[in-house]
This record gives structure tokens, sequence and C-alpha cells, in this order.
């Protein structure tokens, strides 16, 4: 099995890195925005099925469902707007899960993105789950999105993120295709850390699905304010920790979830506590990675992992 294959249960232990979070901060913080819509699954998209998935209804319906199709629109309609102005008003950074197709729907969009600055991390091609498809299927479709990406944006993507999680060929074929510094296709800690792909390093920066509206879908929160204790307490214990060890933090929002007002208002009561916190470093995605990569890089990092790739890299 491959290095970046292969399951660790240990990690980084009792004695994590200190990440030297500029300005000596505690806590970095990612606030993320995923623009999905109009990369989903459609019936005008040729697919034969109608994506329900983090939508108010949810009820895989057979046939064309017009309803589903609405609330995602809403999403790049009004929800990306209301998201963007709380963002904007307290000139707080944000990384944005973009999918390329959704991307190229939404000129005005676009255009908002590069104007705010914020970074734009690959989400595909479309909102679709890369597990399903074969090694080729999978090749077309990270080329078909950078080289999407890189014409709307003025510069290829460096960070990738996959619907929910990678095929095993993903990360080997990230590497292969070449230009990502980073991918986040990981759960598994609060700290970048290095791997081997194809005996080369590659950096994986760690999302998360707790931090995450999703719950709204899935019935685990249900209002803004609950939203804002789950985001505030995890953000408060983590700056309580980061006197001894700083990690890193991440908060998914979704357009068409949180950018409804009720749950819009837990996410700026959110915005306005981690404005008033010392010890907090509000940044992109792509700050993070190469913060990392400066600070901790490959080298190093690599030579007590996986000695032998090492060894064979350099030798």
């Amino acid at each position: 099995m491959t290095d970046h294959l292969r399951r660790d249960f240990i990690g980084y232990g009792p004695t994590p890195p200190d990440p030297q979070w500029p300005g000596g901060a505690r806590l970095a913080l990612n606030l993320v925005l995923n623009f999905e819509e109009g990369s989903e699954p459609s019936f005008p998209d040729g697919d034969g099925v109608t994506e329900s998935g983090l939508t108010e209804g949810g009820g895989g319906r057979p046939g064309r469902d017009l309803a589903a199709e609405s609330m995602f629109e809403y999403g790049s309609r009004v929800g990306f707007w209301r998201l963007l102005r709380l963002l904007r008003e307290r000139s707080m950074p944000a990384t944005i899960f973009g999918c390329a197709l959704a991307l190229e729907r939404n000129p005005p969009a676009v255009q908002a993105i590069q104007d705010a600055g914020f970074d734009v991390c690959c989400h595909g091609r479309r909102w679709v789950h890369h597990q399903g498809m074969d090694e080729a299927q999978e090749r077309r479709e990270i080329a078909d999105a950078a080289r999407s990406l890189t014409a709307l944006l003025g510069a290829a993507p460096v960070g990738w993120y996959c619907r929910y999680g990678p095929s095993v060929n993903t990360r080997r074929l990230l590497v292969e295709h070449g230009g990502f510094l980073y991918d986040s296709d990981a759960y598994n800690d609060e700290l970048p850390y290095w791997t081997v792909v194809a005996g080369l390093p590659h950096l994986v920066v760690p999302y998360g699905l707790t931090n995450n509206d999703a719950k709204f879908a899935r019935g685990a929160v249900a209002t803004g304010d609950q939203f804002f204790e789950v985001l505030r307490d995890a953000a408060g214990l983590l700056l309580q920790e980061g006197a001894r060890a700083p990690k890193m933090m991440s908060v998914g929002l979704h357009l068409r979830l949180a950018g409804h007002p009720s749950r819009a208002a837990g996410v700026e009561r959110f915005l306005d506590w981690a404005a008033a916190q010392d010890g907090l470093w509000i940044t992109r995605r792509i700050d993070i990675a190469r913060h990392w990569m400066e600070v901790h890089p490959a080298t190093s990092a690599l030579t007590a992992r996986f000695p032998a790739a090492h060894s064979k890299e350099h030798g």
C-alpha cells in the first residue's frame, strides 16, 4: 500500500509541532464558503437525477425535482451575497471551495470573490462523488476543473477538496497533474501534515465536518443560536488549548444552508465573537498552507515519518 493510503492512528500524538502562527496566534481560523450551486447532478445536465443533498427537502423523489433545483438556486442567487456581505462588512478573509461548473455559471460571483480577495480551493469540476469514478474519468475531471478555474480566475488553483471524500486515486492524480500545493481530503487532524505520494512530499490541510452547517440539513442543529454555540465552544476550547499547543479550525458554510436569514444570524454572531478574541488568526486556507510550508518544510517532517521514501527521494 502506498504511503498516503496507509492509515495512521497516531499522527502527532502528545507532542504536536508548534505551528508558529503569525503574531503568536493560538488558533488559525479558516472560514469556508462551499460554492456548489449549478454543478450538482441534474436533469438539465443530463444526469437523469436531481440532487437533493444538503437542502430543505432531501426526499430523493423520482423524476425531475424542481423544488430541489430551486433550493440550490437560492444558494447562488441569495445566500452567497448575504454571507459575502457579512464577511466584507467585517473585512474578514475566507476561502471558497468552488466547483468549476458552478463558478462558470455565475460570473458576478466570480468577480465578487476576486474583489474580496478570497482564495479558491478547487472543489472538483462538479459537486459529485469521486469515489465511484474510474481512474481515467477522475484524471479528466481534475484536469478539466483546473483548466476551468484557471481561465475564470487568471491563476491555477493550488488547493483541492472532493465532495465528502476522495477515491483511492485522487491524491496521486493531483500530484501527477501538478500545481496543487495541498489537498483538504482528510478529517483526521487539527494541524496540517506532510505525506508522501509517488515518492514526492505532499501537504494535507485537514478539513472538518463538525463545525459545519450541514448539521442544519441533518437535524443536529435547528437555530442560528445553536450553530453559534457550536462554533463558539469549539473555537473557545481551541484558543484555551492554544496557550500550549496552537491548532487550526475550519468552519464550513453552504450558500443554500447558512445563507438563509435565521442561520446567517448565527454566523454573524460567531463572526462578531471571533473578531473580539485575542490570539485568533482569521485567515485563508492558502495562507495556512504557505505558512506551514515555510515554517515546517517537508524535508524535516518526512524524515521521521517516512525514512525509506525520504532516503529514496533525496539519496
